[in-house]
């Protein structure tokens, strides 16, 4: 089991930005394809982006094309950072690490977005 811990969220006004950051002490860090996922109150977790171990390619979800870029260093971190915000962007988003057919999430990081 991976272990990540996610940081960055809050409250910002609807246009605003912010970064979130996914850190994890696996040494390996860098074989996993990593990315994040969200889910807003009464709905289901969904992807929103994901990254590949050498970060040559990245996936998004419709929803945060042109709005939400993800990136990862060459160590432990991998960040998220929106922009263009909305209130519809409004949940926890949990940070992923993946290989080897297994996943592992972080405990999440609240995002609120007002109106």
């Amino acid at each position: 089991q991976v272990q990540l811990v996610e940081s960055g969220g809050g409250l910002v006004q609807a246009g605003g930005s912010l970064r979130l950051s996914c850190v994890s002490s696996e040494r390996t860090f860098n074989r996993y394809a990593v990315g994040w996922f969200r889910q807003a109150p009464g709905k289901e977790r969904e992807f929103v982006a994901g990254i590949t171990y050498n970060g040559e390619t990245t996936h998004y979800a419709d929803s945060v094309k042109g709005r939400f870029t993800i990136s990862r260093d060459n160590a432990n971190t991998v960040y998220l950072q929106m922009i263009l915000l909305k209130p519809e962007d409004t949940a926890i988003y949990y940070c992923y690490a993946r290989a080897l057919g297994r996943i592992s999430w972080g405990q999440g990081t609240q995002v609120s977005v007002s109106s």
